[in-house]
């Protein structure tokens, strides 16, 4: 019997092996062999520049990696590449050219040299974009700073019409072609490589007032957003009554349903109906800078430049008073080359929607500011 047995085993390990099959199974002919879908994996490195001062206002620089803490959607990140500074910019000045801001144009024209000596700096790039009825691509990019002043000394002025929104979607487009600043793990894989990158600025000087616009501010945002671009603003106030009026809030267009809210709730606060009547008599700029990019076919008619400077770290200035163009841009370029600049690589990618950004420092006597967020879409 065990004979027996050892032969019925050895029979059927040749039956197994007789039928597996010998190399790559070719199909019979006329069969189509189905291919599994590419797995997409979208990866996003987040650029995440940080502005720091004490009580004075003054910018704090003597801070180290280890006294910020960085969170993503309440996770803690690893922050793979930390700097003061940061690298040189590329820049895009989009500015307006309307006939509504005549009265500002000449000292628009004269802020030229500011853009190169302040802001771009002698390893940076400029670009300039001018809109009123149309958009105008009046410069592409050149670490040529004569050209860069020659361009805004020579702005012309146009029609009374003013497409912010289509000229800063033209921006995000140029700027988001330009090489990136690349984390210190990527560079160091690429040391070889010439082209470190550059940050990604957009300076816009205007009045906050958009009129014919195919682009929706909601959807330049988010584009913004995920191509680590920060947006400053200068806005332009063209009259005495304009600058000394109290700005109107209004809320913006809520796509729930009545009785429900359209915004999320204060972080930190439960949504009630008092609540979110207290809120609109405050604009809380946070909050609809989140509302704006996750709701991109919604239209945003109030505070735009603030909005677009909240929503992606910068900080918008307003000329109004002993603020001159002059003053405003001083103060924008000295915070853009005294910043910190925080990079990581979300370690919850594959959640969709909105992602909330959270910078502390391991100090009270400070206040940070830095970009609240980004929308991480699904990949086609």
């Amino acid at each position: 019997m065990a004979i027996l047995g050892v032969l019925v085993s050895g029979l059927g390990a040749r039956q197994i092996r007789a039928q597996a099959p010998e190399g790559p199974m070719v199909p019979p002919p006329g069969v189509v062999i189905q291919k599994a879908p590419p797995i997409k994996v979208q990866t996003i490195l987040v650029d995440t520049p940080v502005t720091v001062r004490n009580a004075k206002g003054e910018m704090v620089i003597n801070l180290e990696e280890g006294d910020f803490l960085l969170t993503d959607n309440g996770l803690p990140q690893k922050i793979s590449h930390f700097e003061l500074g940061g690298n040189a910019l590329s820049l895009v000045v989009v500015v307006e050219t309307s006939s509504r801001i005549r009265p500002m144009l000449p000292e628009v024209r004269k802020s030229g040299i500011l853009f190169t000596q302040v802001v771009m700096g002698s390893n940076g790039e400029t670009a300039v974009v001018g809109f009123n009825d149309e958009v105008n691509r009046l410069l592409e990019f050149t670490s040529n700073q004569e050209a860069v002043e020659k361009t805004v000394r020579g702005l012309e002025e146009g029609t009374s019409g003013a497409k912010l929104y289509d000229a800063m979607s033209a921006g995000v487009e140029m700027l988001s072609r330009r090489p990136e600043a690349m984390d210190s793990q990527t560079a160091s894989s690429q040391a070889g490589d010439s082209q470190t990158g550059h940050r990604r600025i957009m300076l816009v000087l205007a009045e906050a007032h958009d009129t014919g616009s195919e682009a929706k501010l909601g959807e330049v945002l988010r584009r913004a957003q995920l191509a680590n671009i920060t947006i400053y603003s200068v806005g332009l106030s063209t009259t005495r009554a304009e600058l000394q009026k109290k700005p109107q809030y209004k809320r913006p267009p809520n796509p729930a349903p009545d009785g429900t809210f359209g915004l999320p709730p204060i972080p930190g606060s439960v949504q009630t109906p008092t609540t979110e009547n207290d809120r609109y008599g405050n604009i809380d700029l946070m909050a609809l800078a989140a509302w704006a990019v996750e709701h991109v076919k919604d239209q945003i008619t109030d505070h735009a430049l603030e909005i677009a400077a909240t929503a992606t770290g910068g900080a918008h200035m307003a000329t109004w008073r002993d603020r001159s163009i002059e003053k405003v841009i001083d103060e924008i370029g000295g915070e853009l080359h005294s910043q910190y600049v925080l990079s990581y690589t979300p370690s919850d990618s594959e959640v969709k929607g909105y992602h909330t950004i959270k910078v502390d420092v391991h100090r009270s006597d400070v206040k940070v500011r830095a970009r609240p967020g980004y929308y991480l879409a699904a990949p086609d």
